[in-house]
């Protein structure tokens, strides 16, 4: 009796799972699986890393829900995912830990960046790279383009994780 029942959960799961295919490009249990493997890490550390809970997490994957509601969470996981397509080899532990953590710390802006004009329109700074690039974008910005250039550019990766962590300086 109890398999009565399953069949509707089922089919209402293939049909949530061909949702999700159509809105992130594949369900969320492939991507998921997809970059718990290649870092190495529980399902689990990958929800607070994304700012999700792990039971949220846990019903998508399953397909029980379809949307991520959340655009920076969303965002994130994307993000998360793009990094890891070019990881070949299982990254060491500290690469990990820095990745999640720069993810993690990732807020987004979904609308044209909010710049005061005389800041976007100020002469190139004098002085070092950083305080040219916190005077033509906010630290939210410089911190997104840290994340995402980080493994392929951590030099520059770097200088705009301290231009976005002085913003006054």
């Amino acid at each position: 009796m109890a398999e009565a029942g399953a069949e509707p959960l089922r089919s209402r799961m293939a049909v949530n799972r061909e949702r999700q295919r159509e809105l992130y490009g594949a369900p969320l249990g492939d991507r998921v699986r997809r970059l718990t493997s290649a870092l190495g890490i529980s399902q689990s550390r990958l929800a607070r890393t994304l700012g999700i809970s792990p039971a949220m997490l846990s019903q998508l994957v399953s397909a029980r829900r379809v949307k991520i509601g959340d655009p920076a969470v969303l965002a994130r996981l994307l993000l998360l995912d793009k990094r890891c397509h070019v990881v070949r080899t299982p990254p060491e532990t500290r690469a990990v830990d820095a990745l999640l953590a720069e993810v993690a710390q990732a807020r987004w802006q979904w609308n044209e960046p909010r710049v005061p004009a005389q800041r976007g329109r100020r002469e190139p700074l004098a002085g070092t790279a950083a305080a040219a690039l916190r005077g033509i974008a906010e630290p939210a910005r410089l911190a997104a383009a840290a994340a995402a250039l980080g493994p392929g550019f951590p030099e520059l990766a770097e200088v705009l994780r301290q231009a976005a962590s002085r913003p006054g300086a």
